[in-house]
């Protein structure tokens, strides 16, 4: 009998047939079938130290071990989530519960949840920052960012934004850096006065995937609507250069020893640059993934890269997009044979 793990083993196989190495050495590797919790997804999140993969599925987290792919455990009733942002000092916890303007506290290592934080409108995004030893949600609904104490759960102030953030990085002058997808552009602030310092204005639409390097202080920025890294001076808010992409980004990630940035696309691409100097670029090479793979999580320890996605099937209706279906979502694994 074919099993949902042999199906899902086997589609890795053949979608590995089909992909370029380019000049990085990356293929896809193997899939991680996880158990019906939904067919909705967003972020993913890793603990590379604890070896764990948090995955928003449905209205729960599922919680894997990174390197075989064994379910551990689940976190439930997060409803809506988007995101999980994890504070290892305190051994805390946070997901952004959208459906109900929530954050859930929990512990890694039990996987309860301590407590529940009332955020701004549908919390999306969801960081820690380990300078100001707090949590920041990116609210859609309110279109501020609310900030958390990441050891007490307590609220302690929120951000006037006045967008809908994405992704979110820490610089080194320890302002946060986020993408505001309807700006378009990037919203600079004090993550300890909660003070916006400046607007950094995007050259393409729908800036939504985020990575940076500090040594060279860039941002690299994937953009939707024309599908592009905009390569940024955090400093100044230059825009250094653009560069092609694929189409559908959601999340980004740098690798700071081989000076390689990954831009997931739901288009199935994996798009991957490499950084030469501060203002040079090279298309090191996309590796073909599977359709829908638009969000990740990049692994620092093993070079690893996580792709939550569905298997998809035409509506029946044709002005409908297609439909996810039920009992097909996996994690494809992504690194070097």
């Amino acid at each position: 009998m074919i099993t949902l793990k042999h199906a899902v083993l086997a589609l890795a196989l053949a979608v590995s047939s089909l992909h370029v190495h380019g000049q990085t050495g990356y293929a896809v590797l193997t899939s991680y079938p996880v158990p019906e919790g939904g067919t909705r997804f967003d972020y993913a999140t890793i603990d590379s130290a604890a070896r764990r993969l948090y995955i928003s599925h449905g209205d729960q987290v599922d919680v894997l071990d990174a390197d075989s792919g064994k379910i551990i455990g689940t976190i439930p009733d997060t409803p809506g989530v988007h995101g999980i942002a994890l504070a290892p000092e305190f051994k805390h916890g946070f997901t952004s519960n959208g459906h109900e303007d929530k954050v859930s506290m929990f512990d890694p290592e039990t996987l309860k949840v301590i407590k529940k934080i009332d955020v701004g409108k549908t919390p999306d995004g969801i960081y820690y920052d380990p300078g100001t030893k707090r949590v920041f949600t990116h609210n859609h609904g309110s279109h501020d960012v609310t900030a958390i104490d990441a050891k007490t759960g307590e609220v302690v102030g929120t951000v006037k934004v006045d967008g809908d953030g994405e992704m979110a990085v820490v610089g080194r002058d320890g302002l946060m850096y986020m993408n505001n997808e309807h700006g378009p552009n990037v919203v600079v602030y004090d993550p300890k006065t909660l003070e916006v310092k400046n607007r950094f204005p995007v050259d393409a639409q729908t800036p939504t995937a985020m990575a940076y390097d500090p040594k060279t202080n860039r941002l690299f920025i994937g953009t939707r609507d024309a599908p592009m890294m905009v390569v940024m001076d955090a400093a100044t808010g230059k825009v250094i250069k653009s560069y092609p992409i694929g189409a559908h980004v959601d999340y980004a990630a740098f690798d700071p020893q081989s000076k390689l940035i990954f831009f997931s696309c739901g288009d199935g691409t994996l798009s991957i640059y490499h950084e030469k100097s501060a203002d040079d670029y090279e298309d090191a090479g996309a590796v073909k993934t599977v359709d829908g793979a638009r969000t990740m999580a990049f692994d620092q320890k093993t070079k690893k890269i996580f792709l939550p996605n569905t298997k998809r099937a035409p509506s029946a209706t044709p002005d409908k997009p297609e439909q996810p279906v039920p009992g097909t979502f996996n994690v494809l694994v992504v690194g070097k044979p």
